[in-house]
């Protein structure tokens, strides 16, 4: 049977194989993340190994058919069908790599932390409670007034190790200059404090409301009375994909006539969060502001 009578043959057969490898690594990688989630496998596994440390070569072997199957679709007629599957072979491959590029990029400029709040000189303390959650549900970061980051971090970001996890946090919040070069703000904005004029129980229910709305189990709920002068909100998100939990304590109090709203956010796994922590950190901020007219100043 010739070429054209089956249209494409062979060079159909490795463009059809090229879509199908192109296809089976987007499932490789989202049964990295689901089988951790659901327990199938250690996080370590599913993104050490799975994602890290197999996915790169997959994708790349992936990208390197879809090109070879483009190429061969090309070289002579019929060239639709098998030109049309290696394009979109292609297009899924590359797909891959530059989510895989980007999160690269991401981890190297954000800084090896996994612990961030809005005031270091007066760390909130999460209950013995949630702590004992964390251990029992084999938390590996522990929980300190101030850490340090791991000697072992060195490795991927030379000069790390040993160093304030709050230094860390505010050289991250803000532009400086290193050897007479400025270097940008990894995070979008400061992690800081917000003010109200409204008492501590009211604020609390307008924090409870958002913790709520954006899925967070509620490990511990704030007081929410008229006379309430201090009251910590403890909570745990649990993300998508991996299921990794992180947890947040909000600390509301009175102070000097206005509310003052404080806020940790913590992993329980992990040397770096790529920025997840800043990230909830200022958008909760953000939204409470918004919703009960706070602001950034006593």
């Amino acid at each position: 049977m010739s070429d054209t009578t089956n249209k494409g043959g062979w060079r159909l057969t490795v463009a059809g194989v090229a879509l199908g490898v192109s296809i089976f690594t987007v499932l490789w990688f989202a049964a990295a993340a689901l089988g951790s989630k659901f327990g199938l496998w250690g996080w370590q596994f599913g993104l050490g190994t799975m994602i890290l440390g197999w996915g790169p070569g997959l994708t790349f072997f992936a990208l390197g058919l879809a090109v070879v199957a483009l190429i061969i679709a090309l070289i002579k007629a019929p060239r639709f069908q098998p030109a049309l599957l290696a394009l979109a072979a292609l297009l899924i491959a590359l797909m891959v790599f530059f989510r895989i590029a980007g999160f690269g990029a991401q981890a190297a400029s954000l800084p090896p932390i996994h612990d961030v709040q809005t005031d270091w000189s007066e760390p909130i303390a999460l209950s013995e409670s949630l702590i004992a959650q964390r251990r029992s549900d084999g938390a590996l970061n522990e929980v300190q007034d101030d850490p340090t980051i791991a000697e072992g971090a060195d490795g991927r970001w030379p000069g790390m190790g040993g160093r304030r996890v709050a230094e860390v946090q505010e050289e991250a919040e803000s532009e400086r200059t290193v050897d007479g070069e400025t270097v940008e703000p990894a995070y979008d904005r400061p992690i800081e404090p917000v003010y109200f004029d409204q008492s501590p129980g009211e604020i609390a229910s307008y924090a409870l409301q958002i913790a709520e709305d954006r899925g967070w189990d509620i490990f511990s709920r704030p007081e929410t009375g008229q006379d309430v002068e201090r009251t910590t909100l403890e909570a745990t998100e649990t993300s998508t994909w991996f299921g990794f939990k992180d947890d947040v304590a909000i600390r509301i109090r009175a102070v000097e006539g206005a509310t003052r709203v404080d806020m940790r956010s913590i992993s329980r796994v992990g040397l770096s969060d790529l920025g997840m922590n800043a990230r909830r950190v200022s958008t909760f901020m953000d939204e409470l502001e918004s919703r009960a007219d706070g602001r950034r100043q006593p």
